[in-house]
């Protein structure tokens, strides 16, 4: 599997992408809205591992992110199934991005790619959820045309209580072919 948009590339994860992947993911201000906070290499891979897997089962998943003009890996973004929404399972969208990338547009790009092809391969409707504070997914899901119905909102249990990373927005988006 493998998506390109005038930017980036978006592939299957690589063993040369671990050492970067773990980088991004050992950085506060990149982990900030996730729980837990930091991975280790060892926590890092295994997401790795566990989006490869995901690929084999379903033939999408969260994949890596690379910029085409240099080969720079810049994070991962894509789709996979969730179980951990009101009404699951669902196709969630999700990305994330080294901090030297953001503000760039690259998530939206990478988005936008993976609706195309969601939407090409009779995929209904995708969701995006996160925690309620970060602001900057919220925006960035709401630029994509994603809504949110706040009856959908919900507790994330793998998030402690009192956690201010426990209350998450669901945010929605319909396959605008089957309207």
């Amino acid at each position: 599997m493998r998506l390109e948009t005038n930017r980036l590339v978006i592939r299957p994860w690589t063993d040369r992408d671990c050492a970067p992947f773990a980088s991004i993911n050992a950085d506060p201000e990149v982990r900030r809205y996730y729980y837990p906070a930091l991975l280790d290499q060892a926590q890092s891979d295994a997401v790795i591992a566990q989006c490869m897997d995901h690929l084999d089962r379903q033939g999408f998943a969260f994949l890596a992110l690379e910029r085409r003009d240099d080969g720079a890996l810049i994070g991962g973004a894509g789709l996979s199934i969730t179980d951990d929404v009101p009404g699951g399972p669902a196709i969630e969208i999700g990305w994330i991005l080294g901090r030297p990338f953001w503000r760039q547009g690259y998530a939206s790009e990478a988005s936008r790619a993976w609706f195309d092809w969601g939407w090409a391969h009779g995929m209904t409707e995708i969701v995006g959820y996160t925690s309620a504070i970060n602001t900057p997914s919220r925006r960035a899901m709401e630029s994509l045309g994603m809504r949110r119905t706040p009856a959908d909102d919900f507790a994330d249990v793998t998030v402690p209580e009192g956690n201010p990373l426990r209350p998450h927005v669901l945010y929605r988006i319909t396959n605008p072919r089957r309207r």
